[in-house]
C-alpha cells in the first residue's frame, strides 16, 4: 500500500482515522500519507472574479493551513511522512478525484456515532465519499487501539458477481498480511439452503475464482435470523478486527443478498468497516 488518503475537518473523528493511517503505515515505510481538507466553497466563490471574494477565498486558505499547523502538531504524528493538501473544491464526492490523481490505495474516515455511523447514509460527507470512491474507503467511528488488523470478517453471497470484488479484498488483505474469514449466512423461509447446496454454491465460486475448491474449507458457514445479525454475532465471536462489505458505487451501500443488509451492518457495528465498490 503506497499511498493513504485520510479527509480532514480537524474534528476528533478526523484525527482517530488520520491516527490508523499512520499506524497501517509504520507496516510499510514506503506509504505516504495525503491528509486532505476541503473548504467546500460554492460556486461563488471560486468563479468570481469579484476582489472581495478572492479576498475570502485567500483567508480561508491560509486558515486552514494555520489549523493543518496545529492539527498536525502530535507526538504521534512526527514520524511518519504526511502531506497535507488543501483543496477549495465544493463536495466531499471530489476524493476520488484526489484519489485518482495521487493513484492512492485506500481512503480512511472518521464518522461521528456511538451507536452506529450517525447519518452516514443520509447525506453525510462520509457517505458522498463511499458512494463515489474506486477504492476501497474505512470507517472508523472510534479510535483504533492496534496496529494493524489481524481478523477480517467478509460475508459474501458466493455468487459469481461477487467473484471480482473477493479477489480484491483477499488481495488487499494478504498484502496487509491479515487473517480473512469467509462467511456464507443461512437464513430461515425462502431463502434456507441445505448443506449441500450451501457448499455446492460455494464450490462453484471457488472453482471460478480460484481454479479449485481448496479454499472451500476456510469458508464458515453460520445459521441466523438474518445476514447482519450472522456477520454482527459471528465477527462478534471471533474478536474481528474489521468488517468487509460491498458497495455500488454511487447507489450507494450495496443491497447485499436482498435489502440493505451491507447498510445496515456498516451502520451497527462497533467495529471499523472497509467498503469496496462492486
Amino acid at each position: 500500500m503506497k499511498k493513504i488518503i485520510v479527509p480532514i475537518d480537524f474534528s476528533e473523528q478526523s484525527e482517530y482515522a488520520l491516527e490508523a493511517a499512520v499506524k497501517m503505515a509504520k507496516n510499510n515505510s514506503d506509504t505516504e500519507i495525503l491528509a486532505l481538507h476541503m473548504l467546500e466553497m460554492s460556486n461563488a466563490v471560486l468563479n468570481t472574479s469579484d476582489a472581495d471574494q478572492q479576498q475570502k477565498m485567500i483567508f480561508f486558505l491560509r486558515l486552514a493551513e494555520k489549523r493543518f499547523t496545529e492539527f498536525l502538531d502530535k507526538p504521534i504524528f512526527k514520524n511518519a511522512t504526511i502531506t497535507p493538501i488543501v483543496k477549495h473544491f465544493r463536495v466531499f464526492s471530489e476524493v476520488n478525484d484526489v484519489a485518482k490523481e495521487h493513484g492512492a490505495d485506500l481512503v480512511i474516515m472518521g464518522s461521528q456515532g456511538t451507536s452506529g455511523l450517525s447519518g452516514m447514509f443520509i447525506g453525510s460527507n462520509t457517505e458522498k465519499v463511499v458512494r463515489h470512491s474506486d477504492i476501497p474507503v474505512l470507517v472508523l467511528k472510534d479510535r483504533f487501539s492496534k496496529d494493524i488488523f489481524n481478523d477480517v470478517v467478509y460475508a459474501s453471497d458466493f455468487s459469481l458477481e461477487s467473484i471480482d470484488v473477493y479477489k480484491r479484498i483477499s488481495n488487499l488483505f494478504q498484502e496487509l498480511n491479515t487473517r480473512l474469514h469467509l462467511l456464507y449466512v443461512n437464513l430461515p423461509s425462502d431463502r434456507f439452503r441445505s448443506s449441500n447446496e450451501m457448499e455446492q454454491t460455494v464450490s462453484d465460486f471457488f472453482m471460478q475464482a480460484e481454479g479449485n475448491m481448496k479454499k472451500l474449507e476456510e469458508v464458515n458457514f453460520v445459521s441466523d435470523y438474518s445476514v447482519e445479525k450472522g456477520v454482527l454475532n459471528f465477527a462478534n465471536k471471533l474478536g474481528a478486527d474489521l468488517i468487509a462489505v460491498s458497495t455500488h458505487g454511487r447507489t450507494g451501500i450495496a443491497h447485499f443478498f436482498e435489502g440493505s443488509i451491507s447498510e445496515d451492518i456498516a451502520n451497527h457495528s462497533v467495529l471499523p468497516v472497509m467498503t469496496f465498490k462492486r
